[in-house]
């Protein structure tokens, strides 16, 4: 395989709504704080988005779509056929003849200007740089809140911005186009359903903001 050029896809996410990416409970759990946190970098604390969260939720969307010929599957995992355009450019899943990943999905930093509008909100409110949601369960029966149904999760509040950075590989006998178009449609099934958990309670609406494509020279 032979390496013919490397494209960058840059962008900046805007979250629209609150966005939840889970993160460990060991040890940084605040009195009064939530038990669901999201994920934090482990020196600074502040919350980025995982570049793995982005990619499987790109490939789950785009394995979904009727043209892109992949298989879904019974059990639920990726697609491992390793023929059709998704596989080709999200790599191999249980292949027996590996297919190589032409995407490559950086974890995403928080943009300088969302961390001083956070920083500031910790030092004014003491949030650390995530907003408390409380959700409860209602007993169909009684209408009422349900027995131990309270839970309250951390998210990103709406209006966080991050750097998206994606880069693909094309090798020699690559069909550019249609690998730049099957990643820029899974671009835009992300903006049209959610990243990370919860949205269909209305979590991870997120737009994509001065998306740039160029090659790397």
């Amino acid at each position: 395989m032979i390496i013919k050029k490397f494209i960058a896809i840059t962008g900046i996410i805007h979250c629209e709504a609150g966005l939840r990416i889970g993160g460990t409970k060991e040890g940084i759990v605040e009195p009064g704080g939530s038990e669901n946190t999201i994920i934090r970098h482990p020196i600074t604390l502040l919350p980025y988005i995982l570049g793995s969260s982005i990619k499987g939720k790109m490939r789950s969307l785009l394995e979904s779509d009727a043209s892109s010929g992949a298989q879904i599957l019974d059990d639920g995992k990726p697609c491992k056929c390793g023929r059709c355009l998704v596989c080709k450019v999200f790599g191999s899943h249980g292949m027996s003849n590996k297919e190589i990943t032409r995407i490559l999905v950086r974890d995403c930093s928080i943009t300088p200007e969302s961390e001083s509008v956070l920083r500031t909100a910790q030092e004014e409110r003491g949030i650390n740089f995530a907003e408390i949601k409380s959700e409860n369960i209602i007993n169909r029966k009684t209408g009422t809140a349900a027995d131990k149904g309270l839970r309250t999760q951390e998210r990103v509040p709406a209006g966080t911005e991050f750097n998206m950075n994606i880069t693909i590989k094309l090798f020699k006998d690559d069909d550019e186009d249609n690998i730049l178009k099957i990643v820029n449609k899974g671009i835009d099934l992300l903006q049209k359903d959610y990243l990370g958990s919860s949205g269909s309670r209305g979590y991870g609406k997120i737009k994509i903001n001065n998306l740039e494509i160029r090659e790397i020279n």
